[in-house]
């Protein structure tokens, strides 16, 4: 008996561990999944559908606040100049609404540091700050 009422209190412990790590999931805190598919693969045009219509973005020390169409040709130019070889989120956090991510992108034989900062009001998520250092 005692067995039995072990087992089932810990198959209800998995179970509510496994419904709160798919309801985290559903409410974003997977948000950064695709966009490091995006930025691994240096596809711009895909990245840029999760930029939000007006954001910061900053490429090596040069940056500007920008429009969603302005900041895909930033992030394309440099992806032309520094094909990416791998993207590696190394760090999360955040509240609902808010994310960032710090990544390392090895690019075109160098290694940069990557922050996304992503927010969300009524829709989806989007990048409001999107910033890419060379790692010295």
């Amino acid at each position: 008996m005692k067995t039995t009422v072990r087992f089932s209190v810990i198959a209800a412990l998995l179970l509510l561990t496994a419904a709160g790590a798919a309801a985290q999931t559903s409410n974003g805190n997977d948000v950064f999944n695709p966009i490091a598919k995006y930025i691994a693969q240096g596809n711009a045009e895909a990245l840029s559908a999760w930029f939000a219509d007006n954001l910061e973005i900053s490429v090596i020390s040069k940056g500007d606040n920008s429009s969603r169409n302005q900041a895909k040709q930033v992030v394309k130019r440099f992806f032309d100049s520094y094909t990416p070889r791998s993207f590696q989120i190394d760090h999360t956090a955040g509240r609902i609404n808010m994310k960032y991510a710090l990544g390392t992108l090895n690019a075109g034989g160098e290694k940069f540091h990557v922050t996304i900062f992503v927010s969300r009001k009524d829709g989806p998520y989007r990048i409001q700050q999107l910033k890419i250092d060379r790692i010295q």
